[in-house]
């Protein structure tokens, strides 16, 4: 069965951007029938997750949350925040030196950990524990969950990086490493070889470094050759990566 889709706000309030946001929550198909909490999935840039006539093509996450349903995996709840359209780029670009200035990541990540997620934990049935949160995206979107997992990892334990753009900030997964011992869980990550020619070099270089702290992070790396940049590989990619992370 297909998830529920409830529409949390279309303008739910970011005070740290002074900004406003549509956010929808994805409830699995057995929610409305059982009382028990879940963990939750923070995922960026909603518009291209789930709906029918997304500009750029979509995830159709509802699909793959029902396949992944119909073969017996876990079952989570997935949040979607709508992405700043325009100022799409200056808010998932983290607040440092990169290669595109420095951005608004900070803030936008300080939302999610300190005004969506306790939101979302007093309004739905969830497992609020860092080890039922996870974080994830495609692109910038990917480059800002792991951005956010360095500065709160206090909250997330389960990173889903699809392509991320580590082009804009190439010392940000060594950083990551080196100065956020706090995190301990599990990271996805997933490349295409049609990317760019820096997309894979990246990632196993990420992979490698992750190697080093085997002892609290456990890293998948899938590297499809053929694979583009697009929301149909992220979306076809999307149901490997989330029974893993949510698989104990």
């Amino acid at each position: 069965m297909h998830p529920i889709v409830q529409v949390i706000d279309e303008r739910f309030e970011i005070p740290q951007l002074i900004k406003t946001r549509r956010i929808a929550a994805l409830l699995p198909a057995s929610y409305a029938e059982a009382d028990r909490r879940y963990p939750v999935l923070y995922l960026q840039d909603g518009q291209n997750l789930f709906d029918d006539f997304a500009p750029f093509g979509s995830w159709e996450l509802r699909t793959h949350l029902a396949e992944i349903a119909a073969a017996g995996g876990p079952e989570f709840i997935v949040i979607a925040i709508d992405h700043a359209e325009r100022e799409r780029i200056a808010e998932f670009t983290p607040s440092m030196k990169t290669r595109l200035g420095r951005g608004d990541g900070e803030a936008y990540a300080t939302f999610l950990a300190e005004t969506l997620k306790p939101y979302v934990d007093a309004r739905f049935r969830t497992l609020a524990d860092r080890d039922n949160t996870g974080i994830g995206g495609s692109s910038m979107g990917g480059l800002v969950s792991l951005y956010a997992a360095c500065l709160f990892p206090q909250v997330y334990s389960r990173l889903m990086l699809f392509s991320p753009s580590f082009w804009v900030s190439p010392e940000l997964p060594g950083r990551f490493i080196r100065e956020t011992p706090g995190f301990s869980g599990r990271i996805y990550a997933y490349g295409g070889g049609c990317e760019g020619s820096d997309m894979v070099p990246h990632l196993n270089a990420f992979a490698k470094a992750s190697a080093s702290v085997a002892d609290r992070i456990t890293f998948r790396l899938s590297i499809h050759p053929d694979g583009q940049h697009n929301e149909a590989a992220w979306g076809a990619e999307f149901p490997s990566a989330a029974t893993w992370l949510f698989t104990d």
